[in-house]
């Protein structure tokens, strides 16, 4: 698929890496928070090269009973052809069923967009993008415009390509102020990384502007990676009578994890009973996961110093740098990964056996983050192997946020003395 050379000529300072960076007060600051979701997403994408195998049930839940989405088990089953909501994690092939949705609805003799699909980030659109244009190659006669900032076009241009990906800001001014889209000649709108769109101020309010402007047989897709209520609620404003396909909350991964707590008094113990576990047990691979830039470069210096051959993964690195840093830890050139939320999920790496938790996950009030810490720690017991997570804890409130941590899942957590080698040990077999 051509895409015209105006696409990709947009000022360097366009992929500025502020919309990938997050600071060490991120878990205070909103639009940090913004950024590292963005950021999350991006990444995810890009070193998703193949299809993730997943033990995720899917759910389906039904408007029509009688509707052949019924069974469907995989995004592969998909015919798409009503409206959609559906939830997904990366690498588990949806950009893929809705770029095929989009192509299939096109008519090439038309030279009008005829297909939309907006994505929150500027990054994000441009990679998605990449898809579109590689399976677009067996139908070049379909072409890819991009409504992103830095493309110009004139009031009442004309549009000749079929397919526009972009953000909600730039696909608005198209559709109403420049007239460049005719809303009501859209056959497909996909609306991608919903909870992300959410999360970012003024799209909310864009996506659903755009949405109104659409024809009411036009077919609305929207995908998001997780589904809180403010997602849900958008969702169903903008996809009118969908069906629904999302994954069954997965905490059964709890089961072949063991989970463990080490009581300590300060990094310097937390340190101290790390290097006793790595003295104790073969570990092929570890993550371990600290709050801030500064813990985690610390902390990697000092496993360095005893010899480790470290990673280090944190929020002030752009996408592509983080992407490196993680293909050389699956290829295991490192062995151990510290790194702060940056890496909590989508990343896949056979050889992962222990997740450590130098510091336990919170959300900006304090309180235990339950998801991140399914996420944290469900790096490994991964492939149908037995997993093992350690938490470090060094205070009343960390040990209150492992107390919370137990509660939600239903779960007990362990003590482990790691001054006992023969007490640790045991924990790996």
């Amino acid at each position: 698929m051509a895409t015209d050379s105006w696409a990709l000529a947009v000022d360097k300072q366009e992929a500025t890496t502020d919309s990938v960076m997050s600071s060490d007060r991120s878990f205070t600051c909103h639009s940090c928070l913004l950024e590292d979701k963005a950021a999350q997403s991006l990444l995810n994408k890009m070193i998703h090269t193949s299809l993730v195998n997943t033990t995720n049930q899917v759910e389906v839940l039904q408007r029509d009973p009688n509707s052949p989405l019924y069974s469907v088990k995989t995004f592969e089953e998909l015919r798409l052809p009503q409206n959609l909501i559906a939830q997904s994690q990366s690498g588990t092939g949806k950009t893929a069923a809705f770029v095929l949705a989009m192509l299939s609805h096109v008519d090439p003799t038309n030279k009008w967009a005829q297909c939309l699909c907006i994505a929150p980030t500027y990054e994000l659109a441009l990679q998605t993008g990449k898809v579109i244009e590689q399976m677009g190659k067996f139908y070049p006669e379909v072409k890819l415009a991009y409504a992103i900032r830095g493309n110009k076009l004139d009031r009442g241009a004309k549009l000749q390509e079929q397919i526009v990906i972009g953000t909600p800001g730039t696909v608005l001014d198209w559709c109403s102020k420049l007239k460049i889209i005719n809303p009501k000649k859209i056959s497909v709108f996909v609306l991608d990384e919903a909870d992300v769109m959410i999360a970012t101020q003024g799209h909310q309010d864009q996506s659903i502007r755009i949405q109104r402007m659409l024809p009411k047989e036009c077919q609305m897709l929207l995908f998001s990676a997780t589904f809180e209520d403010s997602v849900w609620k958008f969702a169903e404003r903008v996809v009118p009578d969908p069906n629904i396909i999302k994954l069954k909350r997965e905490e059964e991964t709890l089961d072949t994890i063991k989970q463990y707590y080490v009581l300590c008094s300060d990094k310097e113990e937390k340190f101290t009973a790390l290097c006793n576990i790595y003295g104790a047990i073969t570990i092929a691979q570890a993550m371990i996961f600290c709050h801030t830039r500064r813990t985690a470069g610390w902390l990697a210096a000092e496993l360095t110093k005893e010899g480790h051959v470290v990673a280090l993964l944190s929020g002030e690195m752009t996408v592509e740098q983080r992407a490196t840093i993680i293909e050389r830890f699956r290829e295991g050139k490192e062995k151990v990964l510290v790194t702060t939320n940056v890496c909590s999920r989508g990343i896949d790496v056979e050889q992962v056996s222990v997740v450590i938790n130098f510091d336990l996950p919170m959300d900006k009030d304090g309180n235990a983050d339950n998801e991140t810490y399914l996420h944290r720690i469900g790096r490994t017991g991964r492939f149908g192997k037995r997993g093992l997570a350690v938490n470090m804890i060094d205070s009343k409130h960390s040990m209150n946020i492992l107390n919370q941590i137990e509660e939600h899942f239903n779960k007990k957590i362990n003590k482990l003395d790691t001054d006992d080698l023969d007490e640790i040990e045991k924990i790996s077999n």
